[in-house]
């Protein structure tokens, strides 16, 4: 008798969303499982870019930006002109008020400039300090009509004013939840309530790097999925942004010498493996956006998601 590998049906589909250009979303089924369904478009790629020189990256990473750190036009030119960025990931961290504290207005100025200088799409978020994030946002979305972009994180706690700007101004919204499928919901009910379009709704279900919390976040990440696909749950068919870099680039082991660690290997391997090992992971969970650090662990994503593909 010949073997037939069982498969599975799923009665959902993720939505397809424009994003300014580049198309994420429409699979049928979990990616890369394209003898049970359709996966139209291959993830992307996006790499993180700040307004302001960060004081906390892997000496690694310093080797690559660190004659841009201080100029984030520059800086946007390079990931997208040198690494084939898909999409530019603008953190607004300059308005952090336990940091520098810049104003909205000088922040959301910097941000117009990085849009005009990407060519690609831009997702920009701020600082992470919720309050402070609904006025920078609200200011950046004012800024950007004209320039469509995502704008995030919105939170449980500041979605309103930051939904109601970006629908204003014709902005995709990121909404940003804390590793838990219920919450992931809620929030996306909540922002549809708004009235933002659901097909306008990416979420971020919060990324944890390999060994430190990867094995949750990928179940997070997996559950989304059944809920989207099993379950055909329209509240959850939203694309998935993994915001990798940030959360891979912290571990320790990215960031001390082989001396502290012996027998790990070199730093700079073990930081790509460690960003590269953390996004195919969540690839295969369902993320449809990764957001990277590192151009070399960028390559090796490419290189994996091809391999998946059967290329």
């Amino acid at each position: 008798m010949a073997f037939q590998a069982p498969t599975e049906t799923y009665k959902g589909v993720i939505r397809q969303a424009d994003l300014a250009g580049v198309t994420v979303g429409g699979e049928t089924a979990f990616p890369f499982h394209t003898f049970e369904g359709d996966m139209p478009n291959d993830p992307k790629v996006a790499f993180e870019v700040w307004d302001i020189a960060p004081d906390d990256w892997s000496p690694t990473l310093n080797d690559v930006y660190g004659d841009v750190y201080g100029d984030p036009i520059a800086w946007t030119k390079k990931v997208v002109g040198e690494f084939g960025a898909d999409l530019v990931y603008l953190r607004l961290k300059s308005t952090d008020p336990n940091g520098a504290g810049l104003s909205a207005a000088d922040a959301a100025a910097t941000a117009k400039a990085v849009v005009e200088a990407a060519g690609v799409p831009v997702i920009v978020v701020g600082s992470g300090d919720v309050e402070k994030d609904a006025e920078v946002l609200k200011t950046a979305a004012e800024t950007l009509s004209g320039h469509p972009v995502v704008i995030g994180n919105a939170e449980e706690d500041n979605y309103r004013p930051i939904g109601a700007a970006a629908m204003g101004y014709q902005h995709a919204v990121l909404a940003f939840t804390p590793m838990d499928v219920n919450l992931a919901k809620q929030l996306n009910v909540l922002l549809s309530q708004l009235g933002v379009d659901e097909g306008a709704i990416l979420m971020d279900p919060t990324t944890g790097a390999l060994g430190y919390g990867l094995e949750y976040a990928y179940t997070v990440f997996e559950r989304d999925r059944l809920a989207a696909l099993a379950q055909n749950d329209a509240k959850m068919q939203m694309p998935i942004v993994a915001t990798v870099g940030q959360e891979a680039w912290k571990a320790k082991e990215t960031k001390v010498e082989e001396s502290e660690l012996p027998g790990t290997g070199d730093r700079k391997t073990r930081g790509l493996m460690w960003e590269a090992m953390t996004a195919v992971s969540l690839l295969l969970a369902g993320a449809n956006i990764v957001v990277l650090r590192h151009p070399e662990s960028a390559d090796l994503v490419r290189k994996a998601i091809a391999s998946l593909k059967g290329e």
